[in-house]
Parts: structure tokens; C-alpha cells; sequence
């Protein structure tokens, strides 16, 4: 069994005159739990220990260093700590992920690279709350990422947008170590969706977006809550789900209503539109300025090359997608209310 780590928020009250000052609380309550619990859980669920940690890193760096199919690799201790924590600091998987992690970017340049917020679609869409990150953690400590369909329109932006702007989140939450131990918490409401949103990704990138991410990303997905889902989008569910491990499917659920939501998630953890206490323009605000402090770590992650994918271990029917030509069958026939 997992260990968890509960944590309260303070209320919000009309006394905080902006959402500064409720975080410098929060996070002052937050922080010092965060600081005294983060050891034990990386430690049970991680095998994280001071000498394991110093040991795989040294390994890994040295492997890094002789490694003719990998150039300019970031070589700090918080990135490379991402690809031991995600496999349990067994030092092969760890190297295999990070060779899946690098293969993935280079699968897809016009999503991964670049990583800038501040490019006005992908701005567009965290601005007008398509997705954004809480700036209160849940009782377990995770952060919360929220997504709300209901504000992409497809007739406006790409699925490579899309993708872009989910890209930036992941990666900008992985730049803090205690995201990487304790794993996020994901929130979306999918009332939005219509017909439109299957003409955003080609059913063999749809697959491959989704199966070689859960493999080769290293982020831990420890709850994924689904609001709001149409009954016809039944058929893309399913083949998501198909794309994904065993591990992962269990952690979805899938609620009708915030009541249900929020027997799960604190719902303080939500903007006041959704039954919170903070305004999402406030929250939005807050993970903007996040996103602006990390901008420039992200964009160095376009300097590491992967010159060769020799290295890496695939299973035997891992580029094969059996389920495409049913799924393409399916996009035809499905009309989503």
C-alpha cells in the first residue's frame, strides 16, 4: 500500500486581497509537511534513499558520458532524477526511459520543441483556461492539472496545440522534485467535446500519442478523473484506454457530476466557476507566472540530440496499432451530441 500524505488548504476568504498572499500561506502550511513527508513517501514508494539516489545518479551520469547516441544531455541532478524516481531507481529502465523520452521528442519536433508559452496559441489556451495548473495541492500533496474542454475550439486550434500546450504543463511540473515523487492529479471536463475534436489527430497518432507517452514520459499519473463525458464518445475512450497499461486504466474514473468529483478531490483545489474559492482568472494568473519561471529550462531541453534509437528495447508488437482500422470505422460512424 501507497503512503499518503494529507494535507490541508487554509480557506480563502474576501480578506485576501489577491491570490499572492493566499498561496504565501498555503504554501508556508503546505511546505512544511511537504518537507518532512516527501523522505518517508520516496523512500516506500520510490526505494529513494540518500545513497541510492547518489549511487544511480553517479551511474546514470556515467553511462550518459560514454553514450555515443546521446549529445549535450542536461546533466543536473533534478532532471535526471525524473528518469530514476519514474522507474524506481532501477538504473536500466531508467536509461530506457530516458531513451523512449528523448526518441518521443524527436518522434514529434512540432510539439516538443519550443516549448514557449508565451506563443499566442498555445498562450490562448492556457489563458482562456483550456488547462492550467491549481496553485493549492490536493490531501495527498499532489498538484492538480485542470482541464476544461468546453473552452478549445477546434475550429480555432490544432491538435498540435493542443498537445503543445499539455507539453509545457507536464514539463514545467516536472521541474520541481517534489512533483516528480509525488506524482499529479489530473481533472478533466469533457462536456465540450463535439464532432469536431476527431479531426484533430490521425487515429495512428491519437494511438501513438497516448501509449508511447504513458512509456516514455516521465510523470507519474496517480489519479485521472474524467467529468462530463458524452455517452458517444464512447469509441475513443475505449481505444484510449486500450493504449494504456493496466496500471494506468485503473486510476481512471469517471464521475457525472462535482458532487461525485469531489468526494475524490478536494474541491477547493478548483476555481470558484467549478465550486472552489479562488476565481480561475486568479489561479490561471498564478500558474502563468509559474510557467514564465520555468520558460527558459524548458527551452533547453531542445539542446539535448538523440543521434541513434540502437539503444532502445522494444517489444515485439510495440509499433504495431491492431485496433486503428476498427477505430477509423468508429470515428465515421460517431455523432457526438
Amino acid at each position: 500500500m501507497s503512503t499518503q500524505l494529507i494535507i490541508s488548504t487554509p480557506q480563502w476568504s474576501k480578506s485576501h486581497s489577491d491570490i499572492a498572499e493566499y498561496e504565501k500561506d498555503m504554501r508556508k502550511q503546505q511546505q512544511t509537511i511537504l518537507k518532512k513527508e516527501l523522505q518517508k513517501i520516496s523512500e516506500k514508494e520510490l526505494r529513494e534513499t540518500d545513497n541510492s539516489r547518489k549511487e544511480c545518479l553517479r551511474q546514470l551520469k556515467a553511462w550518459i558520458e560514454k553514450n555515443e547516441d546521446i549529445r549535450n544531455c542536461i546533466m543536473d541532478d533534478s532532471f535526471l532524477l525524473r528518469f530514476l524516481r519514474v522507474k524506481k531507481f532501477s538504473i536500466p529502465m531508467a536509461q530506457q526511459t530516458l531513451l523512449k523520452y528523448l526518441n518521443y521528442r524527436k518522434r514529434f519536433p512540432h510539439i516538443f520543441f519550443e516549448l514557449d508559452y508565451s506563443v499566442s496559441k498555445v498562450n490562448d489556451l492556457i489563458s482562456n483556461g483550456y488547462i492550467f495548473v491549481s496553485p493549492l495541492r490536493d490531501t495527498k500533496g499532489r498538484r492538480v492539472i485542470i482541464y476544461d474542454l468546453n473552452k478549445f475550439d477546434a475550429k480555432i486550434y490544432t491538435g498540435t496545440d493542443m498537445a503543445r500546450a499539455h507539453a509545457i504543463t507536464y514539463e514545467t511540473l516536472l521541474a520541481d522534485e517534489e512533483n516528480q515523487i509525488l506524482g499529479v492529479t489530473h481533472v478533466a471536463d469533457i462536456g465540450g467535446v463535439n464532432a469536431s475534436f476527431l479531426t484533430l489527430f490521425s487515429v495512428t497518432d491519437f494511438g501513438y500519442l497516448i501509449k508511447w507517452g504513458e512509456q516514455s514520459f516521465p510523470m507519474r499519473h496517480k489519479e485521472i478523473h474524467i467529468l462530463n463525458m458524452p455517452h458517444a464518445l464512447k469509441y475513443v475512450y475505449d481505444f484510449a484506454k486500450s493504449n494504456m497499461s493496466q496500471k494506468l486504466k485503473e486510476r481512471i474514473m469517471v464521475h457525472n457530476s462535482t458532487l461525485s468529483l469531489f468526494q475524490k478531490v478536494d474541491k477547493r483545489c478548483f476555481p470558484k466557476e467549478m465550486g472552489g474559492e479562488i476565481p480561475s482568472k486568479d489561479m490561471i494568473s498564478s500558474w502563468q507566472h509559474e510557467l514564465d519561471d520555468k520558460r527558459k529550462r524548458l527551452l533547453a531541453i531542445d539542446d539535448i540530440e538523440l543521434l541513434s534509437d540502437r539503444g532502445i528495447i522494444c517489444s515485439r508488437n510495440s509499433s504495431k496499432y491492431n485496433d486503428n482500422a476498427k477505430l477509423v470505422g468508429s470515428f465515421r460512424k460517431l455523432e457526438v451530441d
